[in-house]
């Protein structure tokens, strides 16, 4: 008997009338995930092509591998080239049952990928098991099916924390952006903001000292043996000591698009983030112009108020290329962005969509010194407004055509 069959013989026990449809969307969920689906979809967003919702959901997961994988290894190296220069050899807790087999040699690619695998994986799994529990039980109230839209929730979420974040606060701020984010709004299709992005803007807000975005990792032990390192990031030396700084602190714009800069665990290697992005944008699951807009946006704020520049503001002198490989800029324009939920739905709407992101971000960076960072509010605020940059489009289209038929 094929899988097939298993699944098509145990199906009358969790449909309607059958001993366990209370725990149908369990069953819809472990089905459609081994085999397409083969119903329409009933809610938003709807995809215009052949496949499925999960299978699209899939292709952004694929898209994040190449950012993932340097993560990993960039966060091993970060640690292992700190390590060194200490000449610390071991290090304490769960991780060292591994990592001292391994070594924590710099120079050895397999020693930084694991090194860097032992903080990503717990918060992964315990992203995928809070969160997941609390899809779960949402659908298990409404009666509907467990939503998709989570397998790229949890993996994007997990690469825009710093490798350090305290376990209890990554299940709290998935708690927080599964429930408030999504499910209170009705669910998958039906959130106008990025639920990703709302659990790292409550930890944001709730925790600033840990997640405040101008600097990364932590000393934990000071006596000979650690579990971080505390280092600047890029946007907080441009905002404390401007541009001219950044070689003092080692920062080359080549090292930054490569990646190899302290950071969260996948928004460092813009070359990596790209490389996804021609995936997305290839198979179309991202809309070209969102991208193309948000970097309109990005070059033409960042020219402006380099041509005008400040005595007072050294980011006023921070040029456009480096906005592009500083913090989460490219892994917000590329995975964020590109969001068809809360993102518009208009082509005309995208270009203004992703333009307002992209000018928004340089703003807040550069005029707001309390925010280093920038993107995550950004398309937050772009979200806020998709549905009104829509609204005027559309409601514009239409008085263009009853002007021609007057």
């Amino acid at each position: 008997m094929s899988l097939r069959q298993k699944f098509e013989n145990v199906a009358p026990l969790f449909e309607a009338g059958g001993r366990y449809h209370k725990y149908y969307p369990i069953y819809e969920m472990v089905e459609t995930f081994v085999y397409a689906i083969n119903t329409p979809t009933k809610v938003a967003p709807h995809v215009r092509q052949d496949l499925d919702l999960k299978r699209t959901m899939i292709y952004v997961v694929l898209a994040t591998i190449p950012a993932l994988l340097f993560g990993l290894y960039n966060v091993g190296y970060q640690a292992n080239w700190v390590l060194q220069g200490m000449g610390v050899t071991e290090t304490e807790g769960w991780r060292s049952l591994i990592l001292d087999v391994v070594g924590y040699n710099p120079n050895n690619i397999f020693a930084n990928v694991i090194h860097g695998l032992m903080y990503w994986l717990p918060i992964y799994v315990v992203t995928v098991v809070v969160g997941g529990a609390c899809e779960v039980v949402f659908s298990l109230i409404r009666k509907h099916e467990v939503n998709e839209g989570f397998l790229v929730t949890s993996i994007l979420y997990s690469l825009i924390l710093p490798p350090n974040t305290p376990l209890w606060m990554v299940a709290i701020g998935i708690i927080f952006g599964v429930v408030i984010g999504k499910e209170v709004f009705g669910g998958t299709g039906k959130n106008f903001l990025n639920p990703a992005l709302v659990a790292r803007a409550f930890l944001y807000f709730a925790y600033p000292a840990s997640l405040s975005g101008d600097s990364v990792w932590r000393v934990v032990d000071g006596a000979g043996k650690l579990d971080g390192y505390s280092g600047a990031t890029i946007l907080g030396v441009g905002a404390n000591q401007g541009p001219a700084a950044f070689a003092d602190f080692g920062f080359t714009w080549w090292d930054a698009f490569m990646g190899f800069v302290p950071g969260s665990i996948a928004e460092t290697s813009t070359f990596a983030i790209l490389l996804g992005g021609v995936f997305l944008l290839g198979t179309k699951i991202g809309n070209w112009r969102m991208v193309a807009g948000c970097m309109i946006g990005m070059i033409g704020l960042s020219s402006l108020l380099n041509a005008i520049g400040s005595d007072t503001n050294p980011m006023f002198g921070l040029p456009w290329h480096w906005h592009l490989v500083a913090g989460g800029f490219a892994f917000g324009m590329i995975f964020m962005v590109t969001e068809p939920v809360s993102g518009s739905m208009t082509n005309t709407g995208r270009w203004i969509y992703g333009a307002l992101i992209g000018t928004a971000c340089v703003f807040i960076r550069v005029i707001n010194p309390a925010f280093p960072e920038g993107m995550m509010l950004a398309i937050l605020f772009g979200n806020i407004f998709a549905p009104l940059i829509d609204y005027a489009i559309i409601k514009a289209n239409i008085s263009r055509r009853m002007q021609r038929h007057v």
